[in-house]
């Protein structure tokens, strides 16, 4: 599959013409911006759609957020996995934080550009958020253990959702001893990507649901 393509996404999702011009828009604002700022691996930056877009897309995938959630991507970097949700999700509302001022830059830029309502970017550490959500998410970011002490603070009491509040993040590899820092009280449900997506690149790419 060419990664270089909006049709990646499209092959996936139904979406609106808005939709396919904003996720078209993507791959030419982070060529353009990671001259200015590396915010994407210059080997991935050509796979935009695929290692970082669809990637992010996986949790749509998981779960269809209903209007009106909110969302908190901790450690956003350049904006994954909230932005791609942000565009899918119009009615959710996304706010993106990471500790790294020049990231929240691009973000917002990105944001201002594709004219997105729904989505801000913040340069704030997890650790000292005080507003509270029904789910967090996270793009390799830290393990679960880090990411279970970062999130579970923030979340609100209510459920909205026939999920649960909780954590959804995406990782790679052997997830086996990081799954083992968790106690047999935490429930968690892990997604092998393959299950929606028929790239390679998802062989060992997984999403894990930590519940609140």
């Amino acid at each position: 599959m060419a990664g270089n393509s909006v049709e990646v996404i499209s092959k996936y999702f139904d979406l609106t013409e808005e939709q396919l011009k904003q996720f078209g828009d993507l791959k030419a604002l982070y060529e353009d911006w990671n001259q200015k700022i590396n915010v994407i691996s210059r080997k991935d930056i050509d796979n935009i759609y695929v290692r970082h877009i669809l990637h992010s897309l996986a949790i749509a995938k998981y779960f269809k957020f209903r209007p009106g959630t909110d969302i908190l991507d901790l450690g956003c970097g350049g904006g994954f996995p909230g932005i791609p949700l942000a565009i899918m999700f119009p009615e959710v509302n996304f706010t993106l934080i990471d500790g790294t001022k020049k990231k929240i830059t691009v973000v917002n830029e990105v944001i201002k550009s594709i004219g997105l309502k729904n989505a801000t970017g913040w340069h704030e550490r997890a650790e000292y958020m005080t507003e509270k959500y029904d789910f967090i998410v996270s793009r390799a970011v830290a393990n679960i253990k880090q990411l279970k002490m970062w999130s579970f603070p923030l979340f609100k009491k209510e459920h909205v959702s026939r999920i649960p509040n909780g954590l959804i993040c995406l990782k790679g590899g052997n997830l086996k001893t990081e799954l083992k820092m968790l106690s047999k009280r935490d429930y968690h449900e892990q997604i092998s990507l393959k299950k929606y997506f028929d790239d390679e690149f998802f062989e060992e790419k997984y999403l894990i649901y930590l519940q609140r």
